[in-house]
């Protein structure tokens, strides 16, 4: 799928009022590099957090603004700073940034890091000053090769012109900053995990607490932000907290713009920065150009692979954490899927749960266990060798591998998807099973 940008016809005067994350992407899609990034107000943000604002000031107001984490939590990210210790006598800090981009369905920060990289340098840099952070490391998905070209060449741009080192901008402040390439894993989007990656060990999660603010990378106060995330905070320090807060739609719980997208067969697939309380509807008819010809709407996603399946009556519920959870699932990443009804959801949910089942870590039972079972079940259906009690064992998987059941959050989210289709498809599910097994069991074959 080609990532879509804010073309002619999207733009508005004054861009950059409106669209904070995309105004200053360029229309060929090249990256914007350090001198046209700085026509554009690029770290006049920092400048002024520098200047004008103490870290707790910045702190204070990212937490005002409402921004919350971009990555599928939707944790509120100046509360997240706020639980760094104010003792800074503890002087080595740590500021990660989670680019281990591999949510199926999700690409929103590979558009960032390829075609606006000294965005998120110019928020790693004031959310490192507002932290008190000396060091951070950008952990970037293994396999985007061209996003690990154009950041470290963008911190090179950084460097020459004395915007990463000592003394940044005469200020006193210092910082290095790093890209770290993962051997791809999914569990690294785990901050724990990451963690444990980045010190060269198996990437696990880590018990909590203690929590990374307390005891992070190599034992030290660490904050760990996703792309998104951080993209945003040049825009809250430049232009305001008023400003950022009424960029959503009136109702929305979230603050804010959010990088969202459609993809399937629908005409237009893409990724378009859109504000939060927008409906999917207007989001698959108006942006994605509804479904292809031919094609009719089965189901969709609102969130990438982890978040449960909705119906075509769900579509008028409202892009936003509160909106999303109000018809039984999560906003997670905000880029959909629309699935078409020549799918098979026993299928599709065999192909999700073999990814999710691969890339267990390992290291609680329910989850490395109950997820390759439920693999097996699945297969079994789909060649319509079933049995009747494979449905309930599936339900119960759902259950037991739940929020607050497993070491992490991998399997619940990886058992979200099977059990919307359990609730919603559960013929389709019903269907695979053996005719020599509905006889044993004196069903009607249907």
């Amino acid at each position: 799928m080609k990532l879509a940008s804010l073309g002619p016809a999207n733009r508005v005067p004054r861009a950059e009022d409106t669209h904070p994350l995309t105004w200053r992407l360029r229309e060929d899609g090249e990256p914007v590099w350090l001198d046209e990034y700085r026509r554009t107000n690029g770290y006049q943000a920092l400048r002024k957090a520098l200047d004008e604002l103490t870290p707790a000031a910045t702190v204070q107001a990212v937490k005002d603004s409402g921004l919350k984490g971009r990555g599928g939590a939707g944790f509120p990210t100046g509360v997240k700073w706020s639980l760094m210790p104010a003792d800074d006598t503890r002087n080595i800090r740590y500021l990660l940034c989670n680019a281990d981009e591999m949510e199926p369905n999700t690409w929103k920060d590979r558009l960032l890091m390829e075609q606006l990289p000294h965005l998120l340098v110019e928020g790693m840099l004031i959310s490192a000053h507002a932290l008190r952070a000396g060091r951070g490391y950008i952990f970037l998905r293994g396999e985007y090769v061209d996003a690990a070209r154009i950041l470290n060449r963008a911190l090179a741009e950084a460097r020459d012109a004395g915007l990463l080192g000592r003394n940044i901008l005469g200020s006193g402040f210092d910082f290095e900053l790093f890209v770290h390439t993962g051997a791809g894993r999914y569990i690294c989007g785990e901050e724990t995990a990451l963690i444990n990656s980045l010190e060269g060990r198996r990437a696990n999660p880590r018990a909590k607490p203690p929590f990374p603010a307390s005891v992070g990378a190599w034992g030290r106060p660490t904050c760990v932000n996703n792309v998104e995330t951080l993209c945003n905070v040049p825009a809250i320090i430049l232009h305001g907290v008023d400003w950022y807060r009424s960029l959503a739609r009136s109702g929305s719980d979230d603050m804010g713009t959010k990088l969202m997208g459609f993809s399937g067969r629908v005409r237009t697939p893409g990724l378009w920065e859109l504000p939060f309380g927008i409906s999917a509807r207007e989001l698959l008819e108006t942006h994605a150009g509804g479904m292809r010809d031919g094609h009719k709407l089965k189901c969709w996603q609102p969130g990438g692979a982890g978040t449960g399946f909705l119906l075509p009556e769900h579509l008028d519920a409202a892009m936003h954490a509160g909106g999303i959870a109000a018809v039984g699932t999560r906003m997670g990443t905000g880029l959909a899927l629309a699935v078409d009804a020549s799918v098979s959801m026993v299928s599709l949910l065999r192909n999700m749960e073999e990814f999710f089942a691969r890339e267990s870590c390992g290291w609680c039972t329910p989850c490395r266990d109950g997820l390759p079972w439920s693999v097996k079940i699945l297969r079994a259906l789909e060649q319509g060798q079933g049995t009747p009690e494979d449905l309930q064992v599936l339900g119960e998987l759902v259950e037991f591998l739940g929020p607050g059941k497993t070491f992490c959050a991998h399997a619940p989210g990886a058992v979200e998807p099977l059990g919307s289709a359990l609730k919603y498809f559960r013929d389709e599910f019903k269907a695979g099973i053996a005719p020599s097994a509905r006889a044993r069991r004196g069903l009607a074959q249907t």
